[in-house]
C-alpha cells in the first residue's frame, strides 16, 4: 500500500516538473517580448508627440476648421467602445481587468440612454462578449501582442468612417497602460470627437511663433486637415503598443508565479514521499521483528521439556 503511494507521488512529481519547465520558458519568453514591446512603444511616441505639437502650434496660429472628427453631437444616441484585450490567455488579470473597464463604458451608455457599438480586439474580449450577448459592430485579431501602425491605420479608419456617418456620436477607448514593467493599470481615454482647434488653442501648450517662419502649401487650415486623421491612428498605434507591452509584462509575472507555485508543491510531494518511504520501511521492519518474534515462539528448545516427560 505504502509502495503505490510512493510511485503515485512520484508520478505527481513528475508531472509538476514538467509544467514547471513549461511555465519558466513562458516566463522568459515574455520577459525578451516585454523588453522589445516597451522598446516600440518608446520608439512610437515621438511621432505622435510630434503630431501633437504641430497641431497645437497651427491652433494657436489661428488655423480654424470644421472637420468631421471634431463634430460634437447634439445628443448622443450611440456609443462606441474600442477594447484592445489579447488572443491568448495564461496573462494574469490583463484580460478580466480591461473586459470589466469596457463593459461599464457599455453600461454607462446605457444608463444615458444610448445604444452601444463594440469595437473589438482581441480573441479574449470577443469571447467574453458574444457569450453574454453582446453585439459587436468589429473584431480584430491576431495583432494583440505584435501591431503594427498599419493595423493601428486600418482599425482608426473603420472607427472614423462609423463616426463620420454618424453612426455613433461618441467613442471611448478602454487599454492597459504601461507605466513600467511592474505596474499597469487600465485606462479609459475620449478617442472621438477630438477636441475643437479653439480648445487645443486655449488649453494646448502650442505656440503660434513655431509656425510664423513656415509656409504652408496650400493652407494651415489644408494641414491642420490632412493631420487629424494621422492624428487618430497614432493614439490608437500608441494604445495598442501599450497594451502589447502590459500583456507580455502580465504573462511575465503570472508565469513567474506559476513557476514559483510549482517549486513549493515540489517540495511539499517530496516531503510527503519521503514520509511514505520512511513509512514503508518501518512497516517492513515491523513485519520482520514480528516474523521473527513468531518462529521464536514456536521453536522450543530441547532443554526446557519437562521432568518426567521422557517416561
Amino acid at each position: 500500500m505504502a509502495g503505490g503511494k510512493e510511485r503515485e507521488l512520484r508520478r505527481r512529481i513528475d508531472s509538476v516538473q514538467n509544467t514547471k519547465k513549461i511555465t519558466r520558458a513562458m516566463e522568459l519568453i515574455a520577459a525578451t517580448r516585454v523588453v522589445k514591446a516597451q522598446q516600440r512603444a518608446r520608439e512610437a511616441r515621438p511621432y505622435a508627440e510630434q503630431i501633437t505639437t504641430v497641431i497645437e502650434n497651427l491652433a494657436a496660429g489661428g488655423a480654424e476648421i470644421d472637420h468631421p472628427l471634431l463634430r460634437k453631437a447634439e445628443k448622443v444616441t450611440r456609443v462606441g467602445v474600442i477594447v484592445i484585450s489579447s488572443d491568448r490567455g495564461l496573462a494574469g488579470p490583463y484580460n478580466s481587468s480591461v473586459i470589466r473597464a469596457a463593459e461599464r463604458q457599455v453600461q454607462n451608455a446605457r444608463s444615458e440612454g444610448a445604444e452601444y457599438s463594440l469595437i473589438v480586439i482581441g480573441k479574449k474580449a470577443r469571447d467574453y462578449f458574444a457569450f453574454r450577448n453582446y453585439k459587436v459592430e468589429s473584431f480584430t485579431e491576431g495583432i494583440s501582442d505584435n501591431p503594427t501602425y498599419e493595423d493601428a491605420r486600418k482599425i482608426a479608419e473603420t472607427v472614423a468612417q462609423l463616426f463620420i456617418d454618424n453612426h455613433i456620436d461618441r467613442v471611448e477607448l478602454v487599454y492597459t497602460e504601461f507605466l513600467s514593467i511592474g505596474s499597469q493599470k487600465v485606462a479609459t481615454r475620449r478617442f472621438l470627437p477630438l477636441e475643437s482647434t479653439e480648445t487645443i488653442a486655449t488649453e494646448g501648450g502650442g505656440d503660434s511663433k513655431n509656425t510664423d517662419s513656415f509656409e504652408f502649401e496650400p493652407s494651415p487650415e489644408a494641414v491642420l486637415e490632412s493631420l487629424l486623421p494621422r492624428y487618430v491612428e497614432a493614439r490608437l498605434f500608441g494604445a495598442l503598443l501599450e497594451s502589447a507591452a502590459s500583456e507580455h509584462a502580465n504573462r511575465q509575472r503570472a508565469m513567474k508565479s506559476a513557476t514559483d507555485n510549482a517549486e513549493e508543491l515540489i517540495v511539499k510531494l517530496d516531503r510527503e514521499m519521503n514520509r511514505a518511504r520512511q513509512d514503508a520501511i518501518t512497516t517492513e521492519i515491523m513485519e520482520i521483528i514480528g516474523g521473527a518474534e513468531a518462529l521464536g515462539d514456536d521453536e522450543q528448545p530441547e532443554d526446557l521439556v519437562p521432568a518426567g516427560a521422557e517416561n
